[in-house]
């Protein structure tokens, strides 16, 4: 009886310091690990600086478009603005059609005599009335 009075004894004095040990180590641990963990958060800030690396890259390319941009809203009208941007963008509107033709024929094509082309081959350039 004497035996089990000193483990019971002894083991009161050991569980406080082994619970607050251990208590301490899962905070520890989840300090540094974990989503909200210190090497998380040193990794969102490696990717923070990268992004921000991205930025600088995007606003330096962005500068001189907004220049030309702003240059074309002065200098040009809105007809030919949406000319360029559609021929930029390569986008037609669903009511028009597209004819794709070459400013110099390729050997062995273009115009016949008597001005008129092959059949089946775009003409190679604007077609002209006869007035």
């Amino acid at each position: 009886m004497f035996v089990l009075d000193e483990i019971r004894q002894r083991a009161r004095l050991i569980v406080g310091p082994i619970l607050g040990v251990s208590l301490v180590a899962y905070f520890a641990y989840h300090l540094l690990e974990g989503d909200r963990g210190l090497f998380a958060m040193l990794q969102l800030s490696h990717e923070i600086q990268r992004a921000q690396g991205t930025l600088a890259d995007i606003r330096a390319q962005e500068d001189p478009l907004a220049h030309r941009v702003a240059l074309m809203r002065t200098h040009i009208n809105a007809d030919l603005l949406d000319e360029r941007a559609r021929a930029t963008l390569d986008l037609i509107g669903p009511d028009e059609v597209a004819i794709f033709y070459n400013n110099k024929p390729q050997s062995g094509q273009g115009q016949t005599q008597g001005g008129q082309t092959p059949a089946g081959q775009a003409l190679a350039g604007p077609v002209q009335t006869g007035r």
